[in-house]
């Protein structure tokens, strides 16, 4: 695992894209603070400029780092849940503007899948993190299910020996507001 988390940090570093396994489903991922990186990734998805994108962090702790505000509702639903769960939290900061919802806002998941953690730990910046699919198409529900078309198209593929996804599925979403408001995006 060491050998594949140098790769791909040699690949992050120079603004490169991956294909790697999450605690989810197979995502291209990126530095969320590099701006040219994320538009790789939203290229190659054929996704518009104008959506938001999820980022990943190693542990929970980072994530006042990344927006002004970190609703106090957020670190309950953190500690109590048992499934990945992204929290899309209003004013986004210290990432790339395309990275950034329309809003404002920047869906954040603490990850607990072990390359996905050790890689974001060592990088000391958040991941993008988007399903491996050309925007609007089903998302794969395996490494053997991912377009061509991405598998070419990034930089790196992190080895498929470290796919050991929780489930084959997305994470759940939901977004907070400052004054404690919830909304279910996805269940």
């Amino acid at each position: 695992m060491d050998e594949a988390i140098k790769q791909a940090l040699e690949v992050l570093n120079s603004g490169g894209i991956i294909l790697y396994p999450t605690d989810t489903v197979w995502g291209i991922g990126c530095d969320a603070t590099n701006p040219a990186a994320v538009s790789k990734v939203l290229e190659l998805k054929q996704r518009k400029h104008s959506k938001g994108m999820v980022i990943l962090v190693d542990i929970s702790a980072r994530i006042p780092s990344y927006v002004r505000e970190v609703p106090e509702i957020a670190w309950e639903l953190i500690d109590v849940t048992d499934k990945p769960l992204t929290i899309i939290y209003p004013g986004a900061k210290n990432l790339a503007s395309n990275v950034i919802a329309p809003d404002g806002s920047i869906g954040i998941r603490v990850v607990s899948q072990d390359f996905c953690k050790r890689l974001i730990a060592r990088f000391k910046r958040p991941l993008v993190s988007t399903s491996a699919n050309i925007s609007g198409d089903a998302t794969p529900k395996s490494f053997q299910a991912i377009p061509d078309r991405i598998k070419t198209g990034v930089d790196l593929v992190v080895s498929q020996e470290f796919d050991s996804p929780v489930s084959s599925a997305p994470s759940s979403v939901i977004k907070l507001g400052l004054t404690g408001e919830i909304e279910i995006i996805r269940p």
